[in-house]
């Protein structure tokens, strides 16, 4: 799975993109965009997403199948 940033919450505060231990999250158009073909969820680094652990607008959630 990977995760994704809503557009609509993003404030593009930065906060998740340096503490993405596989560089998966990059800015783009104002808001920051999650590549999921890169996002692992920190599977097997953390307990949980380190990017939606430190959002504050609670933007990025899981991405649906």
């Amino acid at each position: 799975m990977s995760m994704t940033i809503s557009a609509d919450l993003c404030t593009a505060c930065g906060d998740c993109e340096p503490v993405c231990p596989t560089n998966a999250i990059i800015p783009r158009k104002g808001i920051y965009f999650i590549k999921a073909d890169v996002c692992t969820e920190c599977d097997g680094e953390f307990d949980m997403p380190q990017c939606m652990n430190v959002c504050t607008a609670d933007s990025i959630v899981p991405l649906e199948a």
